[in-house]
């Protein structure tokens, strides 16, 4: 098809193009030409669809390899269009794959096409944003130029980081358009992207971004505790230069949210020296070169910036990143680190191992399942013993000590996880709630990868977050300013790192929400001053959230419903996203869950059945018929 015909297609066959567009949404691909690389298969305005075969599932993974073999172009402005399909042109030649927009500018001035910038921010939307001549309220008429409202609602923003927040509400700009050489051209819009959310799934994929954890007066309580890092996650296309644009944007530094939190090695100012192309050869060796600034370090500082660089474009690479070369102008050495040099600071170090998963068994004593083909058994230690019936448990992350809360909810018990059942003495707990009722009480425990045991009181006349340092030493009160008067923590989940939180919130109109949030750590070890800051949304789409488990570096599992809807089980990312991970089989009446940060463990669930277990690429399995409050280390 020409560019000619395209153009006519797009202006006058409106039901053939509805059409098209729905075969190419089918297809996860829509708009202009699609080209599929070594198939030589030219698909333009029009897609057919087989009508017979079996339906196959398709894993998030072979989505991306099957998606990378897509390029879609978009289709230069033709003679005597309308200012509405001038702006819908335009709108189309912004989903191509073209690195800088070429096609796209030529729907502007000269002047708007040399200041516009497309990389400002992206605004998603729900559904492909509208066009329609823009009412008189939004732009009076002028007799040299036409104004053209571009419209949706409004999910997501994207910033100049790649940050992506979840944002509702309604979109609305005004596009206005002038005549040069008697074609209707746009003059005055804002800089930026505004995409449908098929699109921006389409061409964009969620990347980790590393950074050194800030802990502040705690990092010297666990080895290399300078050296922790955590993921921020951004999104970046996924075909136009992937890893020159991923070290990119390491380079500029994290998010706005994390900001306060982490540290980049890269001093300030860093950015890749000109005209490069990064790709990882086929030994395995990235080699980066840098600006002046960047050619500043050298000794340690340099091998922690190729720790960054290493751990962050690993998802992005073809290939498999073994040694990445920092080098500095005129090609001058300042570092090599191979993956094995560099494995000390290896992302989700403080996970644990996650040997074993824990739960509370039919007699209320603290039990595990060690292999999957045995059943299992009770704790070693006072928590196995039964001497206080448990209601919920969590265990450090080297597995060696173990914390419960009580079946009413009223005490924590921290306890040893080896030595007899029998001869050992639980002793009394270190905290207790004085609330009158069960569920004002006390939640379940969660431990960070630095030792440190965290728990909620929800006690109405008191209610607190707290941290026990080593889950033995006198409660720190930490802070959530972000928390109204009526709100309260139902529950939480600290991260291994020790900089993000995930906490449930109950509003005051009674709904759930899962919130995330910063911990700041200031003070001394005698006197310490913790904050959770800065709480955002993590599923803004549900109006419940009954359970949530970290899984991964920047992913949660959810469990809540949309509003009219049933219970559903889904990953998130941190930013408020929803993960590219394979939907999760459906289960009914989900309590609990428990994934662990190693994405390599199966994910457990608490349904009404019993405890159960999630094989990868398969369904549910049941574990046990009895117990509850399934948890991995952490």
């Amino acid at each position: 098809m020409s560019a000619a015909e395209g153009r006519t297609e797009r202006g006058g066959g409106a039901l053939r193009r509805n059409r098209v567009r729905e075969r190419y949404r089918a297809l996860g691909r829509y708009r202009g030409l699609v080209v599929l690389a070594g198939c030589g298969v030219l698909l333009a305005g029009c897609a057919s669809m087989p009508d017979g075969g079996n339906v196959k599932h398709v894993s998030a993974s072979q989505h991306a390899d099957g998606d990378s073999q897509v390029r879609v172009y978009s289709v230069s402005p033709q003679k005597g269009e309308a200012p509405t399909q001038i702006v819908r042109g335009f709108l189309e030649a912004t989903t191509s794959d073209e690195a800088t927009f070429p096609t796209a500018r030529e729907y502007l001035t000269r002047s708007l096409a040399r200041r516009w910038d497309p990389f400002a921010s992206t605004t998603v939307l729900t559904e492909g944003p509208s066009a329609a001549k823009a009412p008189r309220r939004l732009a009076p008429p002028t007799e040299d130029g036409y104004s053209v409202e571009v419209s949706g609602a409004r999910m997501a923003e994207v910033d100049s980081k790649h940050a992506y927040s979840p944002s509702k509400g309604d979109y609305s700009e005004v596009f206005h358009l002038t005549k040069v050489d008697g074609e209707w051209r746009i003059d005055e819009m804002p800089d930026g992207l505004v995409l449908g959310e098929s699109d921006f799934q389409r061409i964009y994929r969620p990347i980790n971004t590393y950074y050194y954890a800030q802990l502040g007066p705690d990092a010297d309580s666990i080895t290399d505790g300078q050296n922790v890092l955590v993921a921020d996650p951004v999104y970046l296309r996924r075909r136009i230069d992937p890893v020159t644009k991923t070290v990119s944007a390491l380079l500029q530094g994290p998010s706005g949210w994390i900001d306060p939190v982490v540290t980049s090695s890269f001093p300030r100012g860093t950015r890749l020296a000109p005209k490069q192309h990064l790709s990882v050869d086929d030994s395995g060796v990235l080699r980066v070169r840098l600006n002046a600034r960047g050619a500043t370090a050298g000794g340690r500082q340099c091998v922690r910036m190729a720790a960054q660089v290493l751990y962050t474009v690993q998802d992005q690479a073809s290939a498999k990143v073994g040694k990445v070369e920092l080098v500095g102008p005129k090609n001058r050495e300042l570092c090599a680190q191979t993956r094995e040099q560099v494995a000390v600071y290896q992302p989700g170090r403080l996970n644990g191992s996650a040997k074993k998963a824990y739960f509370v068994d039919e007699q209320h004593r603290v039990a595990a399942f060690q292999h999957k083909n045995e059943p299992p058994h009770p704790v070693e230690g006072p928590l196995g013993s039964g001497q206080v019936e448990m209601g919920a448990v969590a265990v450090n992350r080297i597995e060696n000590e173990g914390a419960a809360v009580s079946r009413g909810r009223r005490g924590l018990y921290v306890a040893s996880l080896e030595g007899s059942s029998a001869t050992t003495t639980l002793g009394d707990p270190v905290l207790t709630s004085k609330a009158k009722h069960e569920n004002d009480r006390l939640t379940a425990p969660s431990w960070d990868g630095l030792g440190d045991l965290w728990v909620a009181d929800r006690d109405p006349d008191n209610p607190r977050l707290l941290r026990l340092r080593s889950g033995k030493e006198q409660p720190d009160e930490v802070r959530v300013p972000d928390l109204d008067k009526g709100e309260r923590i139902e529950s939480l989940r600290i991260a291994s790192d020790g900089v993000r939180i995930a906490l449930r919130v109950r509003e005051r109109d009674g709904h759930t929400s899962l919130q995330l949030g910063r911990v700041v750590r200031e003070g001394t070890l005698k006197k310490p001053r913790l904050t959770v800051e800065q709480l955002r949304p993590v599923a803004p789409q549900l109006v419940d959230v009954s359970a949530a488990s970290w899984a991964g570096g920047s992913r949660l599992v959810v469990v809540g419903r949309e509003s009219g809807s049933v219970q559903q089980l889904q990953y998130m990312e941190t930013d408020g996203s929803v993960s590219d991970q394979p939907t999760l089989p459906g289960i009914t009446d989900v309590t609990g869950v428990a994934a662990s940060e190693d994405e390599s463990k199966p994910l457990l669930a608490d349904s009404e059945d019993g405890i159960v277990r999630l094989p990868p690429d398969a369904n549910w399995k049941m574990l046990t018929e009895s117990g509850s409050a399934p948890a991995y280390p952490g």
